[in-house]
C-alpha cells in the first residue's frame, strides 16, 4: 500500500522510564531551588513554550511541590520542516503579567539557541524578578548561540527526534518515549 510505504520508522532513544525518572529529579531540584523565594512571598510562574513542551511541562509541574501559576507562550520556528527556519513567530502570548515574579520557562529542546535567545530577551522586557530555563533536551552540536539552561533533562546528538511532545509535521507528539525519526 502506498500509504504504508511513506510511514517513517521511529527508533527509541530514551525510554518512558528514563524520561520519567529524570523529570521527577528535575521537579525535586526546582522545588528545592525555589522554596525560599516562594516562602518569601514571590510567585513562581511556569511558562511552557507551546506546542512541543506541553507533555514535558505537564509531567514537570506534577513533580514540583510548590504553589505556582502557569502561563503559556506559543512560538513557531520549524513549520513542518526538520530544520529551524531561524525566524521566531509568537503564536500565543502570555495573558497575565510576570512583572516581579519568578519565571520558569519550559522548553522541549534547545538546539540552535536562537528561539530561546529571542524568548529570554522578550521576557526580560516584562520585568520578572528572575527567569530560569528548563529544557527537556539540548542538542549542542547545532548551537549557534549559547543560552543558559538551568534545568536540563538530556543532552542528545544531532538527530531529529519525535515523541514526548515533539513532532514532525504535527505528528508523533503522543508517543510516550523519545525516538529518532528515520525514513522508512
Amino acid at each position: 500500500m502506498a500509504e504504508q510505504s511513506r510511514k517513517q520508522a521511529i527508533q527509541t532513544l530514551l525510554s518512558t522510564e528514563q524520561i520519567h525518572a529524570r523529570v521527577q529529579a528535575l521537579g525535586a531540584q526546582i522545588t528545592a531551588d525555589y522554596s525560599a523565594s516562594v516562602e518569601q512571598g514571590r510567585e513562581l510562574v511556569v511558562v511552557p513554550v507551546l506546542k512541543g513542551s506541553f507533555v514535558f511541562a505537564a509531567d514537570l509541574v506534577r513533580g514540583i511541590d510548590l504553589p505556582m501559576t502557569m502561563e503559556f507562550l506559543g512560538v513557531r520556528s520549524y513549520g513542518d520542516e526538520t530544520e529551524s527556519s531561524g525566524v521566531v513567530q509568537i503564536t500565543h502570548d502570555l495573558k497575565r503579567s510576570v512583572e516581579g515574579k519568578d519565571v520558569l520557562l519550559v522548553e522541549d529542546i534547545v538546539d540552535t539557541g536562537l528561539t530561546m535567545q529571542y524568548l529570554l530577551k522578550n521576557l526580560a522586557t516584562r520585568n520578572p524578578a528572575s527567569v530560569k530555563v528548563a529544557s527537556f533536551l539540548h542538542k549542542p552540536a547545532r548551537a549557534k548561540v549559547e543560552v543558559p539552561i538551568d534545568y536540563l533533562g538530556f543532552t542528545i546528538e544531532d538527530v531529529f527526534v519525535v515523541g514526548y511532545g515533539l513532532d514532525h509535521a504535527q505528528q508523533h507528539r503522543n508517543i510516550p518515549y523519545l525516538g529518532v525519526l528515520e525514513n522508512g
